[in-house]
């Protein structure tokens, strides 16, 4: 892992995502190294040529540059960590980025969200509480412990995130599931749907929202080299999503709101 200290000019930048005002990325790249990430395109912006999750720049000065840029902040915003980032990926154990960020707004009222893959983000519980309008949604892709190290070896396991969101809800801290990518054959069956719908429910997540994978040509071609050196029974189910995306999308609603229906949590779709 390479490791940079940098000096940013701004941390609180506006946001492009729908519900969105702001993000903060207390660091560019990630040290889970999904193999999937969209955020791959921060590279063209970054200089580095290292794989992506093999690199971390680290934004020493962020807590000081977002007490500035949140002075000067005169509306109720939602703001969210991280929207190119993991704000709790390993790097946070060490620098604490992320929680000199929440502590700076504590004295504010915007809306909060986080949305992380690692159960870290219960070392800063007592700090979460004070917060006044907070929600942390956990990415997870599939319970199936062989896909999920090849795609997310750098995460924490799913079983840890769940045992993070049955502790955030019994403190009364808004919480939710982000089911993605769903990948074709490996994670859209229903065994798979079944098991995170279990799972999210009995966490006490508030919701799960469900996304489909991004097929950005640099994306798709890795999750294509990964699926057909460690899932060749996959490959025509891709292949088919690919090239039939409007009709799957709405065969994977239909399915997932099917198994939905015998459960007790809301569910949503971002596709």
């Amino acid at each position: 892992m390479i490791l940079n200290e940098i000096q940013c000019k701004s941390i609180l930048n506006k946001s492009g995502i729908p519900a969105i005002d702001f993000g903060i990325n207390p660091y560019i790249g990630c040290g889970h190294k999904c193999q999937y990430c969209y955020a791959v395109f921060m590279k063209r912006f970054s200089g580095h040529t290292e794989p992506w999750g093999d690199f971390v720049d680290v934004k020493i000065n962020a807590p000081e540059v977002l007490e500035r840029q949140l002075k000067r902040l005169k509306q109720k915003s939602h703001i969210s960590f991280s929207t190119v980032c993991d704000a709790y990926q390993p790097v946070e154990a060490k620098y604490r980025i992320t929680r000199k960020c929440l502590e700076k707004l504590i004295h504010y009222n915007h809306s909060i969200s986080i949305l992380t893959k690692s159960d870290m983000v219960i070392d800063d519980l007592n700090l979460l509480k004070q917060l006044k309008d907070i929600e942390v949604g956990f990415s997870v892709f599939t319970l199936n412990p062989q896909a999920n190290r090849i795609f997310e070896p750098g995460s924490p396991s799913p079983k840890k995130r769940f045992a993070a969101i049955k502790i955030l809800s019994q403190n009364n801290i808004s919480t939710w599931v982000f089911v993605a990518p769903s990948l074709p054959y490996l994670t859209d069956h229903e065994k798979t749907i079944n098991q995170i719908m279990a799972a999210s429910q009995n966490a006490g997540a508030n919701y799960i929202l469900f996304d489909t994978l991004n097929t950005y040509t640099k994306v798709w071609n890795n999750v294509m080299r990964l699926i057909k050196k460690h899932f060749p029974e996959a490959i025509e189910f891709c292949n088919y999503y690919y090239n039939n995306k409007t009709k799957y999308k709405k065969q994977l609603k239909h399915k997932i709101s099917k198994i939905g229906s015998n459960y007790n949590i809301k569910f949503r779709f971002a596709f």
